[in-house]
């Protein structure tokens, strides 16, 4: 199947609510051309120079979505245009965020990665954290970003009821979260599944999914 008919077919199964963001890191431009040609008009990237050099090459009605891990000394390189960061997994990043925007007098839109997973390997801040950061003082004067939800990676396993825990705990973390709406925070969004789980996730109340190889085949890393 072509990359376009991929897509539809992925639409087909998504309910009207649950956004679908592409992940496109590693693919060649003409291949997210296909699918902005079939309609797909926000990218998900996890790599801050690859996501800015693409930017420069493809139309500007596009919604570029940071997905990996950020460092803070990549921020300044897509402040100008990045409309949604995934992975804010701490308060310095989210200040460094805030700093970069002011200068492009933007208002940058975040999503507070929670640590669902068991597995070491990925990144996230805890509930408690989270909470802490948006009843702080310090958070209230950020005026440059808002926080419009969470997202969370669920542990890479077949085992299908750890998953659908996993992905629960990022759900009742959001619904306790909601409770401290302030100026910059406003909770919309639940960014999680992936190709392997995204039906699960929906099913534990996801609202946005990140599909890359169902949509764009497997990776080439080399």
């Amino acid at each position: 199947m072509s990359i376009a008919q991929q897509l539809k077919a992925i639409k087909n199964k998504l309910p009207q609510h649950v956004t679908l963001v592409a992940v496109s890191k590693t693919k060649p431009v003409s291949n997210l051309m296909e699918a902005y040609n079939a309609g797909q008009r926000i990218f998900g990237e996890n790599k801050v120079q690859e996501m800015a050099t693409k930017y420069d090459e493809m139309p500007k009605d596009i919604q570029w979505h940071m997905i990996g891990h950020l460092q803070r000394n990549k921020v300044k390189y897509m402040a100008h245009f990045v409309h949604l960061i995934h992975g804010v997994d701490n308060f310095k990043l989210l200040k460094e965020i805030d700093k970069q925007a002011q200068k492009h007098s933007r208002v940058i839109n975040c999503l507070l990665q929670i640590k669902i997973a068991e597995e070491d390997s990925k990144f996230g801040m805890t509930p408690e954290d989270a909470k802490g950061i948006l009843s702080s003082n310090a958070f209230l004067e950020l005026k440059n970003i808002n926080i419009t939800g969470v997202m969370g990676m669920a542990t890479f396993t077949e085992n299908k009821a750890q998953i659908t825990r996993e992905f629960t705990l990022l759900k009742t973390t959001f619904n306790t979260l909601q409770a401290l709406q302030t100026d910059n925070c406003n909770l919309k969004t639940i960014s999680m599944g992936m190709s392997g789980d995204y039906q699960e996730a929906i099913a534990c109340g996801s609202t946005m999914v990140r599909v890359g190889s169902s949509i764009f085949g497997s990776r080439n890393y080399n």
